[in-house]
């Protein structure tokens, strides 16, 4: 089934007059004429000052896409060039949808900066004029290839636009398709801050990639996410089906410190001590992981079901709860940082969860108030360890390493 896409404008600068350009040997304009000469003066004849100049060649007009092509792929990068003149306008649209593109400097040619949408009918109309300043205007067609669904690849951005994030929050983005041309995607996806941080890109499948700055983000960093994939090829005859661009801020710099042996959690903001909480880690079996974490997502209460960690209904281990409050979870494995009342006894003193963090509903509901989505939390004291992909585990990776996930290194 052929994809209907939605009309979107392409990034890139601006086409100076008409719109757009077409064709690969596409000749736009007539040959070339000439004007025959005499080969000798005519008798008696001295004065060459009344000979007519010959006239100048018609300019011609050729592009790099065939005459009324059709198929012609998304990826193409239009190009128009103007022979025996100088092009005046170039324009390269279907319907209201614009090809972006620039003449170069001496106007002999235009390049699109922009890709071709698929199935769509492309005009491209051209003014162009000889050294004599004679004018020929020209239209050409073609037409674009379509493409279905399984076809396309579409980028999910985290964060989202205009969220506050914490200072470890990376920048993912998942496809839907998988890319295997991954270096052509990574240099159509850039990350700027202000202020500006070093980072670098790691794949962490075909499907996924992760950003992130060299340290912890600077609390109060704007950052902007450019992920400019439209009709780029992602490889195995899949192309990007949409640019994406995000912008989202950095708050307060909170990092909280937990230590297993001694059971206390430590409550850093921008670099203050806030307060030292008791707490209690998993018990021995299920050790929680030390490393570093990130918070990925937080609920006012959430059903907590043993089976979903793979403990089964009836061993002595299972447990559901309705109702679990403030709880933020920091791996995809199921450790969270909540409320737990019914071990306030053994908090600051033994180790006797399943693996999550927990603290009396109090401290939870304090703790909660204040985090965000990539706060960090600092893991110490088990022989257990956070794995890079087991949640945001991006900082566990020194960004040496992390950076040999690039496909551009």
């Amino acid at each position: 089934m052929t994809l209907v896409r939605r009309a979107l404008g392409r990034r890139g600068l601006p086409v100076l007059g008409l719109v757009g350009v077409t064709g690969a040997a596409l000749l736009l304009s007539a040959c070339q004429g000439s004007t025959p000469t005499s080969s000798a003066e005519p008798a008696g004849s001295g004065d060459s000052s009344s000979a007519t100049p010959d006239p100048a060649p018609p300019v011609r007009v050729s592009t790099n896409i065939g005459a009324a092509a059709s198929a012609v792929p998304v990826s193409k990068m239009v190009r128009v060039s103007a022979h025996h003149g100088t092009l005046q306008r170039v324009s390269v649209r279907s319907g209201k949808s614009v090809v972006a593109g620039e003449l170069s400097n001496d106007h002999t040619s235009w390049s699109a900066t922009g890709r071709l949408e698929p199935a769509q009918a492309y005009v491209v109309q051209t003014v162009a004029r000889n050294a004599d300043g004679k004018v020929r205007r020209s239209t050409a067609r073609f037409h674009s290839e379509a493409l279905t669904l399984d076809q396309q690849t579409y980028p999910s951005v985290a964060p989202l636009q205009g969220e506050t994030v914490g200072v470890g929050m990376p920048v993912i983005v998942t496809f839907d398709v998988p890319v295997t041309n991954k270096a052509a995607f990574e240099k159509h996806m850039t990350v700027t801050s202000t202020p500006a941080q070093r980072g670098s890109w790691r794949w962490i499948s075909d499907n996924e990639a992760h950003w992130r700055p060299a340290k912890y983000w600077k609390a109060g960093t704007k950052v902007s996410v450019h992920v400019d994939v439209n009709s780029v090829p992602a490889g195995n005859g899949i192309y990007g089906q949409e640019d994406r661009d995000v912008e989202f801020n950095v708050g307060a710099a909170n990092i909280y410190q937990v230590n297993a042996q001694t059971d206390q959690m430590k409550v850093f903001s921008n670099g203050k001590l806030l307060r030292t909480i008791p707490i209690t880690t998993g018990k021995p079996g299920f050790t929680t992981r030390s490393g570093t974490k990130v918070i990925i997502e937080k609920y006012r209460t959430k059903r907590m079901n043993s089976e979903t960690v793979g403990i089964p209904q009836g061993s002595a281990d299972a447990y559901d709860i309705d109702d679990v409050e403030y709880a933020m979870r920091v791996t995809y494995s199921g450790e969270f940082i909540h409320a737990a009342p019914w071990s306030v006894g053994s908090q600051g003193y033994a180790n006797v969860s399943h693996g999550c963090t927990g603290m009396s509903t109090a401290n939870a509901g304090w703790l909660y108030a204040m985090s965000k989505r990539g706060d960090v939390v600092e893991y110490t004291g088990t022989d257990r360890w956070m794995t890079l992909t087991n949640g945001y585990g991006d900082w566990n990776l020194s960004f040496a390493d992390y950076r040999q996930g690039s496909a551009l290194h």
